[in-house]
């Protein structure tokens, strides 16, 4: 039945039914036309073409089967190795976000000890600065002492040597010599 269907086909489609004068003729061109189309069907049909055609489409769909297995399993495994990059990908990421936030902290510390040190080193320059500053009041007192004890001495003297005689002068040192020749013995 699979060979007759298009064997009927070809018969009743062929040009031959349009043909004038007895069909079934060696004069007819349309009846010799039919019968070398049934030749070559039949001798096809004896080489078993049908059956190579029908072999070589299931050849080319078992290969083609082939093919979609060998790229379903590339996909799945380009999946895996997607996978793979995705999840490495984001173990990065989470390292730099680590490292990031450790340099944050790094930062914030530094950026506080910095503080405390500038803290320290200005307190350190304010006690010198203040130790200065009561060093040269402390020179600044000695130095108007120095100067008003020599301002009274040199009054004194001059207060001293107006009012007082040569008498006087002379009980004064005797009575210094003798004060300090007691302290002495």
């Amino acid at each position: 039945m699979r060979y007759f269907t298009p064997f009927l086909f070809a018969v009743l489609s062929s040009p031959a039914w349009a043909a004038s004068g007895p069909f079934v003729s060696l004069k007819n061109t349309n009846f010799i036309v039919l019968l070398s189309f049934i030749l070559f069907i039949a001798v096809l049909v004896y080489l078993k073409v049908p059956a190579m055609m029908g072999k070589l489409l299931d050849q080319r769909a078992e290969g083609i089967q082939a093919d979609l297995d060998q790229a379903r399993l590339l996909r799945e495994e380009a999946q895996g190795i997607l996978a793979e990059y995705e999840r490495k990908q984001k173990e990065v990421q989470e390292q730099a976000d680590r490292i990031v936030e450790a340099a944050r902290a790094e930062a914030a510390s530094a950026a506080a000890q910095g503080k405390a040190d500038l803290q320290a080193s200005i307190e350190r320059r304010l006690a010198a600065a203040e130790d200065r500053i009561t060093s040269a009041r402390a020179a600044a007192e000695r130095e108007v002492r120095d100067q008003a004890i020599s301002v009274a001495i040199a009054a004194a003297r001059g207060l001293i040597a107006e009012q007082m005689s040569a008498a006087q002068a002379n009980k004064l040192i005797d009575g210094s010599i003798a004060e300090v020749g007691q302290k002495l013995h």
